[in-house]
């Protein structure tokens, strides 16, 4: 960076100078939290960068800096945060090498200014004339992974695009290569041919979502929170939890015996699992805990480099990458079994138990003769060849009912939770890894399950439109890619050859084809993939789950329910074999109710595990009538659907099935070689994701690592290079304020002055009350950011490319011989405010009455705060009373001798 811009800079602009330092670093804190990173200590690729530039105090320093920078991001996603601001989060000036290096890696690796914004780029050069063809970048599909990587390269292009200035060039073009005729991948709203009803926002469609349809919550680091709530505003529908269960005749379940067989599924499960594969977490640097938490830097920050005390042996405080727990978390299973059900599977407390104790604690009766010292001996057939989930599991369940009686209606209960969990894996228990099946767990979201209302596909659509739409060519079917294999080869490029004939030479490839496809073998590679990838592909699973859709005229099922559960026989009667029910407990296992995410009276049969194969070959009529018939058992006489749509995601030869699934053979490192590129070929998408497989953001944050693997093929990888930390000023030239010295610890002999030691006495105090209060209920709920939106700023959203191309094309009228003249936004600003006064009341009516659907959800949110703060007060008053009364001042006062 130059020096006259650093000195344009200054240090703690972006440091709210009116807000307590404790609550600015808890704004930090959570900003880091909401962005997958530990607030309290570098990632992995961080620590790989710095460890040779920092110190161990810097690392506190560096932390604190980097979280700041994720606050003003976290804040406001609609706007990119700048090297200025990034600079400003310094508190003094010569740490402005740690906040360039903190704002440039999170801008990278899509912690910051991902998604639907604009990026601040220097301007084009006015007399640049390209010495060589534009490079180009081709990606290979329209899913949610290849937007992903497209929006992000073309937003990474811009910010450094002086590093193709300078040598004459423009950065390269990306280009979408879509088979369909359609974006969004295994995203689908398939729109429906009913009318919307009025709980619809104005404009929106009748939709059917045919794949992805739940966003498993918007907290802790979902990126999708900044793109459907931040930059696109869209319209979600929170996720009643409860599912009611009606049995084969069509009677309802009663709560207790449906409470009961769950903890007995949960209780299985938990046993299965304690043989799988545990986690080896990457390690890495923790800064001080207290400073970060007071939001204060270190006095000193002296010291070798962590690579100096490394290379001797000296201890540093290396910890593992998740970091510290969580406080006020539940357990949770894994975020597989919490995908789609909207049931908020937890970790149960019999797993420690004794297997007759657990029976007895969850309310069943043990068999007459059954030792109440009886547990489950479940190793032998863990350890056999080839084992599975659904084997030890089966083996469990069998096992138990030697235990204990379970009635014919508990077995078809818990065969609704296995087929829950094959929903939630995409794939029957027994083709799921005994020790690798919930490899995800741990990386869970928090917040409500949502739907979005209108159709997910406004997801998809809305990166590809904004900020300016993406180069998609559709209908593109790539049949074979030629590249180089040598991760060195620099010269040449890679030719991607679609069927209708059309080549493209690429210099960079980003695959982001579903792993069925990669199976099927229907993309040829010149040379061949290397055996290593191959076998990867191979080894991992790749799962089916179909839909039934059925539209009605009117609703005859509970409107407030968002769901409810069929049970099912097995297929030999009174079977007590859980095989046997395996081939029919998926069917129309759930229906969901989506008449407020469609716009009509609307229910979505879901089939999994063996199911969804099988209804690949059903005829449509079958299928209905067999559904209305489910249906009819539980309401009586039921009308036929006006409407119905039945997908078959394993015979679309774009897909070949729904997602990924860690299989027996699958080994715990097969998503990181699925994600690793092979010669000038990247690769992304939900099976290149460990972290997060099997999902919509997963997905997106591959798109967002392949980025980053593209960038830096151009530009090469982070190198800070120089010293990060200038030399220590008694004053600040930035800032004004004096820098403290640092204060040489007082001998014991010295008494310290009453003032200060009560200081000290009352600082801890509060701060053991502050820890108590949340430990207890955790941090004090931040006020939600009030809605800005205006009906004018929707239209300029929308507007802004048709005034642009006007603005240019009239330049370019006034200016014959440029042909690349083009206009500068003050033009198109008064042009779209010219569009603006001149539109009807009829094309200004959608954007008042989005702009007033975006009011009252302002309010609903604030309102909910006002109760949620409230609560929160009480809650904190009645602790910090029963605190005060545990530890009264005055025996405080005792202990430091005042």
């Amino acid at each position: 960076m130059k020096t006259a811009e650093i000195s344009q800079h200054r240090a703690k602009i972006s440091i709210p100078a009116n807000v307590p330092s404790e609550e600015y670093a808890r704004q930090c804190i959570f900003a880091a939290s909401w962005s997958r990173l530990n607030p309290y200590a570098l990632h992995p690729g961080e620590y790989r960068m710095l460890r040779q530039y920092i110190t161990g105090p810097q690392v506190t320093t560096y932390v604190n800096i980097r979280n700041g920078i994720l606050r003003l991001w976290v804040r406001n996603p609609m706007v990119c945060v700048s090297i200025e601001e990034a600079a400003g989060c310094a508190k003094e000036s010569r740490f402005f090498g740690l906040a360039y290096t903190a704002h440039e890696w999170l801008i990278r690796n899509g912690y910051i200014n991902f998604g639907c914004v604009r990026s601040q780029s220097p301007s084009v050069p006015a007399r640049l004339k390209p010495s060589k063809p534009r490079e180009t970048i081709a990606i290979i599909g329209a899913g949610m992974a290849g937007l992903a990587c497209a929006r992000q390269l073309e937003n990474l292009f811009e910010h450094f695009s002086e590093h193709w200035y300078k040598r004459g060039e423009f950065p390269p073009k990306v280009t979408i290569l879509e088979g369909r005729n359609r974006i969004g991948g295994r995203i689908y709203s398939f729109p429906l041919h009913a009318t919307a009803n009025g709980t619809h926002p104005p404009g929106s469609r009748c939709t059917a979502e045919m794949g992805a349809q739940i966003v498993t919550g918007f907290e802790r680091g979902n990126p999708l929170n900044a793109i459907i709530r931040g930059q696109l505003g869209l319209h979600m529908h929170a996720i009643k939890e409860g599912t009611v269960l009606y049995d084969i005749d069509g009677s309802t379940v009663d709560k207790q015996t449906d409470d009961r067989v769950e903890g007995l599924f949960n209780d299985v499960l938990e046993r299965a699992s304690k043989f799988r594969n545990q986690a080896v977490q990457a390690l890495t640097l923790e800064g001080d805990i207290k400073l970060i938490e007071a939001g204060k830097d270190p006095t000193t920050d002296g010291g070798e480099f962590i690579s100096v005390l490394e290379s001797r042996g000296e201890p540093v405080n290396v910890v593992a990458s998740q970091g510290r727990p969580k406080k006020n978390r539940q357990t949770n299973a894994p975020v597989t079994m919490e995908k789609l059900t909207g049931r908020s599977y937890q970790a149960t407390e019999t797993k420690d138990l004794l297997a007759a104790a657990a029976a007895e604690k969850l309310g069943f009766n043990l068999t007459a003769g059954v030792s109440k010292l009886s547990t489950l001996q479940l190793e032998q057939k863990a350890q056999e060849h080839m084992s599975n989930l659904g084997d030890v599991m089966d083996e469990a369940c069998r096992q138990y009912q030697d235990m204990m009686n379970l009635t014919e209606q508990d077995l078809r209960l818990l065969n609704w939770h296995y087929a829950n969990l094959e929903y939630a894996s995409a794939a029957p228990v027994g083709s799921l890894s005994l020790t690798g099946w919930d490899q995800d767990s741990g990386n869970e979201f928090e917040g409500e399950h949502t739907e979005v209302i209108g159709g997910y596909t406004q997801v998809p659509r809305g990166l590809y439109l904004f900020p300016t739409p993406l180069d998609v060519k559709l209908g593109r079917c790539v049949e074979t890619i030629e590249y180089h294999a040598s991760t060195a080869t620099t010269e040449g490029c890679a030719t991607v050859t679609c069927s209708d004939g059309e080549s493209i030479r690429a210099d960079r490839v980003v695959l982001t084809a579903p792993l069925g496809v990669l199976k099927a073998g229907t993309i040829k590679f010149e040379p061949q993939l290397p055996d290593w990838k191959l076998d990867c592909i191979d080894r991992m699973g790749f799962g089916l789950l179909n839909k039934l859709v059925l539209v009605y005229d009117t609703p005859f099922w509970e409107q407030d329910r968002d769901m409810f559960g069929l049970l099912h026989e097995s297929i030999i009667p009174q079977s007590r074999n859980m095989k046997d029910y395996a081939a029919q407990r998926g069917l129309f296992y759930i229906f969901w109710n989506t008449m407020k995410t469609s716009g009509a009276p609307t229910l979505v049969a879901m089939m999994a595990g063996n199911s969804a194969y099988a209804v690949e070959n059903v005829t449509d009529a079958q299928l209905v009538d067999e559904a209305q018939t489910s249906l009819s058992k539980i309401f009586g006489q039921i009308p036929k659907p006006k409407e119905t749509v039945i997908t078959r995601w394993r015979k679309d030869p774009f897909a070949r099935g729904s997602y990924s699934y860690v299989g027996p053979n699958t080994r715990s490192d097969d998503y990181e070689n699925m994600a690793t590129s092979v010669g000038q070929i990247h690769f992304a998408g939900e099976a290149t994701c460990g972290t997060h497989p099997a999902t919509v953001h997963g997905a997106y944050l591959s798109g967002l690592r392949a980025a980053c693997e593209v960038i830096e093929t151009f530009i090469g990888p982070m190198d800070p290079g120089q010293p990060l930390v200038g030399t220590k000023l008694r004053q600040s030239s930035t800032d004004g304020t004096p820098t403290q010295a640092v204060k040489r610890p007082m001998a014991d002999a010295v008494q310290i002055p009453e003032r200060q030691s009560r200081a000290e006495m009352n600082k801890a105090w509060e701060n053991g009350l502050n820890q108590k209060i949340q430990d207890a209920i955790g941090a004090r709920p931040l006020k939600p950011i009030r809605a800005g939106t205006n009906p004018f700023l929707l239209w300029q959203r929308d507007q802004w490319q048709a005034a642009k191309n006007k603005c240019d094309d009239a330049k370019r009228a006034r200016h014959p011989k440029d042909l690349k003249a083009k206009a500068g936004k003050d033009d198109i600003r008064k042009e779209l405010g010219r569009s603006w006064m001149g539109a009807s009341a009829e094309e200004k009516k959608p954007y008042y009455a989005m702009t007033e659907v975006a009011r009252e959800q302002s309010k609903k949110w604030h309102a909910d705060f006002k109760e949620l703060i409230e609560k929160w007060d009480r809650d904190a008053e009645v602790i910090k009373k029963a605190y005060t009364e545990e530890n009264p001042l005055s025996e405080w006062a005792v202990g430091y001798g005042l």
